[in-house]
């Protein structure tokens, strides 16, 4: 491939369930770095999620319309690398914000490579402001009533809030809470 030429595309996936201000801090910087940047949202195979793929997706378009070289598409039954395949991509981004996230990716990095050899795998950490952000902690947050409006984009901290009243208004909150 002739480096000087090349279209250069990454793919950074996740479930984003939710999108964090940290996913967009990395989906931000490395849309800088490639010529395209497609954020590939898995439909979750192994554990429930609180927002359909659906939702996931709107929330991460919304919070990226301003970044004119970034796709939001999901990725749905199909391994990582064929789904880079299928887009031509050349690189994988992916997050890390602390040691305990380096060994998973480590190993996620490796099979990734062995499947498909032509891909660069890229670790970017988030801004220090977001190196504690989980969506776990998110949810947890949420669940509890707190104030997650510095945590997530504006369309996700009002959709928990719209689910938030909704529970308090209907019910117990155990399908919100357990949800998590």
């Amino acid at each position: 491939m002739d480096k000087v030429n090349s279209h250069i595309i990454a793919v950074y996936p996740g479930s984003f369930d939710p999108v964090t201000l940290g996913h967009i801090d990395i989906i931000k910087r490395a849309s800088k770095l490639f010529d395209k940047v497609i954020v590939a949202v898995a439909a979750s195979l192994h554990k429930k999620t609180l927002f359909s793929l659906e939702e996931r997706i709107e929330f991460i378009r919304e919070s990226v319309r301003d970044f004119p070289n970034v796709e939001v598409k999901p990725l749905i039954n199909k391994l990582l690398v064929d789904f880079c395949k299928e887009h031509k991509a050349n690189a994988i981004v992916r997050g890390l914000r602390a040691v305990s996230d380096f060994e998973y990716e480590f190993k996620m990095a490796w099979m990734n490579r062995r499947l498909y050899p032509d891909v660069e795998i890229l670790f970017l950490i988030p801004s220090e402001e977001y190196a504690y952000l989980a969506s776990s902690l998110v949810k947890e947050i949420a669940s509890l009533g707190g104030d997650v409006s510095s945590l997530v984009p504006k369309p996700v901290a009002d959709r928990l809030q719209e689910m938030r009243e909704k529970i308090k208004k209907e019910g117990t909150g155990e399908e919100f809470e357990q949800s998590i």
